[in-house]
């Protein structure tokens, strides 16, 4: 029987998890291991300052008191006797586009279930809340299909943004774009007058580029990224070598 991994960073108790596993129920077994509360913009950070406990809230169904990383690291080595065939990470609240890709748990869980070797592939929802995870759902089923029956490129997972609702243009399959974000950090005072920060919100400053995911869900339609473990910059190791000439032993300008 087809095994899959469904996990979050909204946590446990989120609609889009609920939604996923709905979903992707009559693909195979599903198990859902997710933060015990939302864990939204924690990266891939591992919980490695105190131990983590596990709860078994029914059958298939852990929360762990971490992050997504964890969840994916614990239950990959604890939980589950074998691997799983499928990890699906998702559906998140909001979308995970451009440089959010860096901040996501979500985009982070699917990166850790991929450098165990588990095909997996993380889903985000954007629009204006309560979000639609109707499409999500349909968009979740039919991508998990085809991870399963033809598997994916090694080292590479699926990052996907869905507009909420129930329909959308068409599915465009993008690159990474750009999205960074003005008048994010806030100055707030507390009622003694001292200073604090909040960081969220602002405007969003998007990348121009029409075969980016930033653009292609600005006009509607599902994107799909794939995005690959090796962070290299393969054009930069050629600039080293030849520009700064390091490999020639020159430590000047």
């Amino acid at each position: 029987m087809t095994t899959i991994l469904i996990t979050n960073d909204d946590g446990i108790h989120s609609p889009g998890i609920l939604a996923l596993q709905q979903a992707l129920s009559e693909l195979g077994k599903t198990t859902v291991i997710a933060p015990d509360r939302d864990n939204s913009a924690v990266s891939h950070s591992l919980t490695m300052n105190r131990p983590l406990k596990i709860h078994k809230l029914a059958d298939n169904f852990y929360t762990v008191d971490g992050t997504p990383t964890d969840c994916v690291a614990v239950g990959l080595k604890k939980i589950f006797k074998v691997p799983p065939d499928l990890l699906v990470s998702g559906i998140n609240a909001g979308t995970n586009l451009g440089d959010d890709i860096s901040y996501s748990g979500t985009v982070s869980a699917a990166i850790e279930g991929t450098m165990y070797g588990v095909p997996s592939m993380a889903l985000s929802v954007g629009g204006e809340p309560p979000y639609d995870f109707r499409a999500a759902m349909q968009i979740a089923t039919c991508m998990a299909r085809k991870i399963l029956n033809n598997s994916l490129p090694e080292n590479t997972l699926l990052n996907i943004n869905i507009p909420s609702g129930s329909v959308y243009k068409t599915i465009k399959v993008t690159r990474q774009g750009r999205r960074l974000w003005e008048n994010s950090i806030h100055e707030t005072l507390d009622p003694r007058g001292n200073k604090h920060y909040w960081i969220g919100g602002g405007t969003a400053v998007t990348d121009p580029g029409e075969d980016t995911d930033v653009h292609a869900f600005a006009t509607g339609n599902v994107s799909i990224t794939p995005i690959q473990l090796d962070l290299t910059n393969h054009t930069g190791i050629t600039y080293l070598k030849e520009k700064w000439r390091l490999e020639d032993g020159a430590t000047g300008d």
